[in-house]
């Protein structure tokens, strides 16, 4: 659950001739990451760069490298994953990002109904895949999630019991 490294998307293709970089990200902290001056680390050696700037655009997060200006340079980021430090979020003592929910027994009330196996990201919602006798989705909504204990490995969920077929 604490690794070191946070995955926060994929480099898709670059655009323009200046070096920029096109990423699909669907990380949930962008404004943690997305700055001038973050660094950040690709592919799965994890090459050390740093973001000159960021820009939102249509579906993408566009970002510029420091040290490149050029597009036949950042080519070899081209379909490469990228990730982030997790001590470079700063996340306080309450914060925790979806994939720390991964592994959690799932409880309503003091009963146990299920682990979280998946974290599903579809247009609606961002959904909690729940393995468990039949398994199911719930919403990651606070109507849903009540509490969540990363030290105890727990989720408390209520108003679930319609969304188990």
């Amino acid at each position: 659950m604490n690794k070191e490294y946070v995955y926060i998307g994929k480099i898709v293709n670059t655009h323009g001739i200046k070096g920029e970089l096109r990423l699909l990200s669907d990380f949930e902290k962008k404004e943690k990451v997305f700055k001038e001056n973050m660094n950040i680390y690709i592919g799965e050696e994890k090459q050390q760069e740093c973001i000159r700037n960021y820009r939102h655009h249509k579906n993408f997060d566009m970002i510029t490298l420091k040290n490149y200006s050029n597009i036949n340079e950042v080519l070899k980021y081209k379909n490469k994953k990228v990730f982030v430090k997790r001590e470079s979020l700063h996340l306080q003592a309450n914060e925790y990002l979806y994939e720390d929910l991964i592994g959690l027994d799932v409880y309503e009330k003091q009963d146990l109904i299920g682990k979280i196996k998946e974290i599903v990201y579809n247009n609606a919602n961002i959904l909690l895949y729940i393995e468990a006798e039949r398994d199911f989705y719930i919403p990651l909504q606070d109507f849903f999630i009540k509490h969540v204990d990363l030290t105890a490995k727990r989720i408390e969920v209520s108003n679930v019991k319609g969304l188990m077929l």
